[in-house]
């Protein structure tokens, strides 16, 4: 029998050594991603509007509501100031330099088949489901929007300036989503080393680009992120993505599908050449769960609770002017969302937003055209009715 500590000598060779190839592919992918950044692309997704949910394109708004967006789940705590950054750093940071003995922890094959593969349509299983939606599709036109907001305000290198942003964007959102957790996490490993720069890549290519934006019209209908100073917490914030396609023999109508933690699948019909007004129905993520049972301490398995919900959405050449959801089993049930250019003071469109709880208590806010964040008040103090996911078993 060979000895245990040679065996686990070369075991931590070998990892080091994939490791270090991981890095040298994650690279190679990126440096294709920005070949060409000094030719001039056509514009896809950022097309300088002055109204709507476009008008708040920003990259930091976009790391803000990207990194940030797993604190919309009720059982996570929103206030940003307190938050565990450092001991979140540090547990991504590991998982993504020991890939191999996280996921020989994970299991290989629960690895493969829940984070890689479209296997299961159990919500339990289906950790890919973020993973394409989110960070390949979603995170795709981020990074190709990202790259014609840059070359637009004439920032140099707009492809690289892309690349740093949704890199600052993936990093910040794995840290929060771990939090204070010490341990095994696959999460980051399948984000950041295969759909993220996989996501990048892919949006670089017009033809991929053409298709997801004049076929599918896929747009970024991010709510409007605010920050309530007197709680030190992010409110409102979220990213989210809208698909419309066009039916067969129909001008007007077309199958829609508005997703970000939640899912509404419905129809949208064209009111005129720029307006139209879109509805749907599905579900929404209420809280994280764990599911790892007795490995919880060291390992981590998360899913969400899924209920439902519904909304209406009305837009203008894609820029989203207003929304209102609901989903009567969440705290929040109502948010209203009002965009810069649906209202006007004279001169002035700012954007306004609503949310209603169950125990009658409200968040309210204003946005500004272009501004990083907006400004939000509460009715009182709501933090206190949010904790930690908790184990479950089941």
């Amino acid at each position: 029998m060979r000895d245990t500590s040679f065996n686990r000598i070369l075991f931590k060779k070998k990892s080091l050594m994939l490791h270090k190839r991981i890095q040298l592919c994650y690279i190679l992918l990126l440096s294709i991603a920005t070949l060409g950044h000094a030719q001039e692309q056509d514009a896809y997704f950022y097309h300088s509007y002055e109204y709507g949910s476009q008008a708040l394109v920003h990259p930091l708004a976009l790391i803000l509501h990207g990194g940030y967006g797993i604190l919309a789940m009720e059982n996570r705590p929103n206030n940003i100031l307190d938050f565990p950054y450092a001991a979140g750093w540090d547990n991504v940071r590991y998982n993504l330099s020991h890939p191999l003995t996280a996921i020989k922890s994970y299991g290989w094959k629960d690895f493969i088949t829940s984070e890689i593969v479209p296997f299961s349509v159990n919500s339990k299983r289906a950790q890919y489901w973020p993973n394409y939606t989110m960070h390949l599709l979603g995170g795709g036109m981020s990074s190709r929007m990202m790259s014609e907001w840059f070359e637009q305000h004439q920032i140099p290198h707009p492809r690289l300036c892309a690349v740093a942003t949704m890199t600052a964007y993936h990093l910040l959102n794995e840290v929060v989503e771990n939090g204070d957790f010490k341990g095994y996490n696959v999460d980051p490993i399948a984000d950041l080393y295969i759909f993220d720069p996989l996501s990048i890549v892919l949006f670089s290519n017009d033809n991929v680009a053409h298709f997801f934006s004049r076929t599918l019209h896929f747009s970024d209908w991010s709510y409007q992120l605010a920050l309530d100073p007197w709680r030190g917490a992010i409110v409102n914030n979220g990213q989210n993505f809208s698909v419309k396609w066009r039916l067969p023999r129909s001008e007007k109508w077309h199958l829609f599908y508005n997703y970000g933690n939640h899912g509404e699948l419905g129809l949208s019909c064209k009111l005129d050449q720029e307006r139209s007004i879109s509805f749907g129905a599905g579900l929404v993520a209420k809280n994280l769960v764990d599911i790892a049972g007795d490995d919880a301490s060291t390992l981590r398995r998360l899913t969400t609770n899924l209920v439902t919900t519904a909304g209406i959405f009305y837009d203008r050449n894609q820029s989203l002017l207003a929304s209102v959801l609901y989903a009567g089993k969440l705290e929040e049930y109502l948010r209203i969302n009002l965009y810069p250019g649906f209202i006007r003071f004279g001169r002035f469109s700012p954007g306004l937003f609503l949310m209603l709880d169950r125990h009658k208590e409200w968040t309210m806010g204003i946005h500004w055209q272009h501004a990083l964040v907006g400004l939000a008040w509460a009715s009182r103090d709501r933090q206190v009715d949010r904790v930690e996911p908790k184990q479950n078993g089941g």
